[in-house]
């Protein structure tokens, strides 16, 4: 028997599928059963179009550029948006059975079924329906974004006649699929709602292509498709292909008459290709060719394919869990969404919503490097690579905006699809100058877990040296010798514009010792970016006069200076409903108060995690658990990962089990929009860092793992330059096993510990000293439950 979830997906360990069809929810279940590679996004849409929630097919860095309206303009505000659209369609393929559409809302379903496979990297549909005259058909799909094929989704589409009927099968291309945007500016509601202008569209037997450029951000895109049809009985399938004049619609048409038991199969391949400088017709040529190449080996062979890089991913990244099953297919659907979002982005980022919906615009925000770049870099570094060269591709706009705002070296966007701000609202964006850090952290990171030095050499050091940069002509020194941040906003939306921020100040300090080393390393490097002895000395001077506040009074360190001094906000006067508080008080009196939104100083203790006593540790995070509302997505696993630091297990836990949920359950609400991929990349995080108690540092690696009562046992896997570490937790043991390669020292607890390939190593868990009462959260605002989110299995 399937066990069923709370938001009626099945419990299995390496699927999540669904019975039946509930039409008031195909917004989430098109974000949950969406497929991607990093460059080409389908959302879960029916194979026929409709009923829908909302149409998604996206392009990687495909977006349109519209004015920024603003009520008052002021200098240095970015002048205009990007907006995330579709690009032609070739999900669809519609049926008719006699002369009926087939439609779920229509007739009979007799069955429905949907099953997202994380092993074969499949979405798989099975459909019995009864037309409104009584014609009986079995429909299954089979729908493949291909790992592979970096430009290619395929569909395998089967019709069976259990009586004997004509069918008429319409594959489509379509492009001018409206976003389900609306927007007060009629200028840009214009530009979104019909982007796309036709530049090329051509048919020939069974394949079709189109080829459209965006009316403002001059990005052309060519999309191609071609079929193979089979037919199990002896009548011969009529198969046309046309262009509608406008060149927005190509529909291969294939018709054929079944009898009770026969099939016909229709294999769709679609190839996409875009550009900012390539011209239509190499742009054409090489979607048509990414089919036609493709096609050689017919299904079986991308099937093959598929599987093939997915068990290669796995054996790295795989985690076991002994314990709850709804919590080991949570963090394997986690796990999946991460590389099926970054897998083949190459020189790209990861969206904020990845590829399965419009949420943010599109937009990759600093969470991307901060929570989703370890996760690739230890089991997926090709990709954690291609991340990092497309920041370093883009510097130059960086670069343009730091002389905007008066500052040397460059000013990474908070919030962009091509590399430019493309945030309206400042005191969130052009503040948070902590983007640059959490870049700089994700170069450090890597090259520490790879070894990589041509990345570092034709890329990090530069990162680096820009971002130092920033920070020297961002800060200031006082009469004592202090170094400070003024006037910047931390990872915590509800505080802005504040001084000596603990996070951002902590992460530029790594950032200048990482960006001086760096430049020592590489001198010739240095040199040609006109790096000096001396400002290699200012970076080491100002990290070690980088201040960091403390309220001696209180035994804690204030998220920025004076922020313990705040009036703490009301929460017992807070109603239920009044969560998002951004959405019911004015940000004024967010900023003025002693409420977090999401984790700030509770991330710092983690990232800088040698900044901090066990001591310090223990109280910050007591402090801050009873001002943390975590209205915002990003909060639950670093919570997870400090609770289970300072002792409170099953703490952690319920919060691993609310950010393992958020997307399957649909907690907040706006899972249609797009999953959260930060937070599904937080569920890594949680894991390893949490309960593995992972932390990467210029020493190398350190783990004290320990285990929540409701897990028995727990097994994850990371690559330490191009080998594999497999850490087997237990309750009171745990073993290390290095499959390959050179020794690996690590640190187990206080004991250094190098591992041979071959040899695993165990050992003891030292007891835990009782960690005191639970902390608190703010009324209401406690984490899921975990026995309520995974039950009793």
């Amino acid at each position: 028997m399937v066990e069923i979830g709370q938001h009626g997906f099945d419990v299995e360990e390496w699927s999540v599928g669904s019975e039946g069809l509930d039409i008031e929810h195909l917004a989430h279940e098109e974000s949950v059963f969406g497929l991607s590679n990093g460059h080409v996004g389908w959302r879960g849409n029916l194979d026929e179009g409709d009923p829908r929630g909302v149409a998604g097919s996206y392009l990687n860095g495909v977006f349109e550029e519209h004015p920024m309206p603003y009520a008052e303009e002021g200098y240095g505000y970015p002048e205009h948006g990007q907006s995330v659209i579709n690009v032609a369609n070739g999900q669809l393929i519609r049926l008719l059975v006699g002369d009926e559409a087939f439609d779920v809302r229509r007739g009979t379903l007799d069955s429905h079924s949907r099953r997202l496979d994380l092993r074969s990297g499949t979405l798989q549909r099975d459909v019995g329906w009864t037309s409104p005259v009584g014609t009986r058909v079995r429909v299954r799909s089979t729908r493949i974004v291909s790992f592979a094929h970096r430009s290619v989704a395929a569909v395998r589409y089967v019709v069976e006649a259990i009586d004997a009927t004509e069918v008429t099968i319409v594959s489509e291309l379509l492009a001018n699929e409206p976003l389900p945007i609306t927007h007060e500016d009629p200028r840009v509601q214009e530009l979104l709602t019909e982007p796309w202008e036709t530049v090329h569209s051509a048919a020939q037997g069974t394949a079709a292509t189109l080829v459209h450029r965006t009316r403002k951000s001059g990005l052309t895109v060519a999309v191609s498709m071609d079929h193979h049809v089979t037919h199990s009985g002896p009548a011969t399938p009529e198969v046309e292909t046309d262009v509608d004049p406008a060149g927005d619609r190509a529909r291969t048409t294939v018709h054929v008459a079944l009898e009770a038991g026969e099939r016909i199969e229709v294999v769709k391949l679609v190839g996409h290709e875009w550009s900012s400088t390539l011209s239509t017709a190499t742009l054409r040529d090489r979607a048509e060719t990414a089919v036609s190449d493709t096609f050689r080996g017919g299904w079986e062979a991308i099937a093959d394919e598929q599987r093939l890089r997915l068990d290669e991913f796995w054996e790295c990244a795989d985690v076991r869990i002994d314990g709850p099953r709804r919590l080991q297919q949570a963090v394997r659907f986690a796990l999946f969404q991460v590389f099926q979002a970054s897998v083949r982005m190459e020189l790209r980022s990861v969206p904020g919503k990845g590829l399965t919906g419009s949420g943010y615009e599109g937009h990759t925000f600093w969470d991307f490097e901060a929570f989703v770049l370890p996760v690739l870099t230890s089991t997926l570094p090709h990709a954690a690579e291609q991340a990092l060269r497309w920041r370093h591709s883009v510097l130059d706009h960086a670069r343009d905006r730091a002389t905007q705002l008066h500052l040397r070296g460059a000013a990474l966007p908070w919030r962009t699809i091509d590399g430019r701000e493309a945030s309206g609202y400042w005191p969130a964006s052009t503040a948070a100058f902590h983007i640059n850090a959490d870049v700089a952290g994700a170069v450090l990171h890597y090259v520490r877990a790879t070894g990589d030095d041509d990345f570092e050499r034709e890329a990090g050091v530069e990162l680096l040296t820009e971002s130092a940069r920033l920070w020297m002509s961002l800060g200031r020194w006082d009469a004592r010798g202090g170094f400070h941040l003024d006037g910047v906003t931390g990872p915590d939306e509800y505080s802005a514009i504040a001084n000596d921020n603990a996070f951002t100040n902590l992460s530029a300090q790594l950032n200048l010792r990482g960006a001086a080393a760096a430049a020592r390393r590489h001198s010739e490097v240095a040199a040609a970016l006109s790096v000096t002895a001396d400002e290699i000395a200012g970076w080491d001077d100002a990290a070690e006069a980088m201040t960091v506040p403390f309220d001696a009074e209180r035994g804690v360190h204030p998220q920025s200076a004076g922020y313990t001094d705040l009036e703490i906000w009301d929460f017992e006067a807070t109603s239920p409903d009044q969560y998002l508080l951004q959405n019911h008080f004015p940000y004024f009196d967010l900023y003025r108060k002693q409420v977090v939104k999401q984790a700030d100083i509770v991330l710092a203790l983690w990232f800088a995690h040698e900044a901090f006593t066990p001591e310090q540790k223990s109280r910050a995070f007591s402090y801050y658990e009873a001002l943390t509302v975590r209205d915002s997505s990003l909060s639950a696993a670093a919570q997870a990962v400090i609770a289970a630091e300072v002792g409170h297990l099953d703490l952690a836990l319920d919060y691993l089990a609310e950010v393992a949920t958020l997307d399957l359950d649909d907690l907040h609400g706006n899972t249609g929009e797009g999953l959260h991929v930060a937070a599904l990349a937080g569920v890594w995080n949680v894991i390893t860092a949490g309960f593995g108690g992972m932390r990467d540092g210029e020493a190398g690696l350190r783990f004290r793992p320990r285990l929540p009562a409701q897990v028995q046992g727990l097994e994850f896997g990371v690559r330490i330059h191009g080998c594999i570490l497999r850490i087997e937790i237990a309750p009171t043991s745990t073993t290390y096993r290095l499959a390959s390669g050179e020794p690996v020292t690590i640190t187990h607890f206080d004991e250094e510990v190098v591992l041979e390939p071959g040899h695993p190593v165990t050992l003891d868990t030292p007891p835990l000293e009782p960690p005191g009462p639970r902390p608190t959260q703010p009324r209401g605002r406690a984490p899921r439950p975990a026995a309520e989110a995974f039950g009793s299995n």
